[in-house]
Order: C-alpha cells, then structure tokens, then sequence
C-alpha cells in the first residue's frame, strides 16, 4: 500500500533513498528529504506491506500532465518481488490524469516496468 511520507517516517525514507545512487552522500539526501517536505510539487510515497515499509518513490509534478519519477528503491531482502511495479501502477491510479515519466536515474527501471 502506498502511503504519503510524514515526517515522522524520516529516518526509514533516509535508508531507502540512501540506495539510489544519487543520494550516498548524507548532505545531498538531508538535502533531498528537505526538498519533499518543503516543496509542494515534490511527492515521496513509501510503500508499506503489513507493518513494514519496504520501498518509496518520488515524483516531481512538472505540468498538469507530467509526473517526473525522481527516486525509486525497494529494501535489498524485498528486492525481484515485483514491488518497484506495484508502486508504479499504485502512483497511476493516484494521478490518473498525469503521464509518469523517468528522470537518467530511473528511466530503466521504468522501462522494465512495462505499464
């Protein structure tokens, strides 16, 4: 199930976005974290199954059309689970209206997605 970040989930978006590439550096990901809280246009979703969150993913809405994927990453011991795929199809129907596209970053994970 996909879930709205909150602040209070800090710590475990930290460790999940800490595995995209982009985001080793503490400063760069205390930087991006900033970024989803402040900005109104950055959108990060953790995704939750029982009572664990085991991935997240970020988008920037761009125009009334496009949502930008920024991050997505899925806890190692829940990787190969089709998880990356759920979160996809689950932000679809949260933004029903929008065309998701991958940023360099995400754009061949979005590829194997096939949606």
């Amino acid at each position: 199930m996909l879930i709205r970040y909150r602040k209070n989930y800090e710590k475990i978006a930290m460790g999940l976005l800490s595995f995209m590439p982009t985001e080793k550096e503490l400063k760069k990901l205390q930087q991006t974290i900033k970024e989803y809280e402040m900005n109104e246009n950055w959108q990060l979703f953790l995704w939750k199954e029982e009572e664990d969150i085991i991935g997240i993913i970020g988008i920037v809405l761009r125009d009334e059309h496009v949502a930008e994927i920024q991050h997505i990453s899925v806890n190692p011991s829940h990787r190969h689970q089709g998880i990356g795929k759920q979160m996809v199809k689950a932000l679809k129907e949260m933004y029903p209206n929008y065309e998701l596209k991958a940023n360099e970053f995400t754009a061949a994970f979005l590829e194997k997605c096939e949606l």
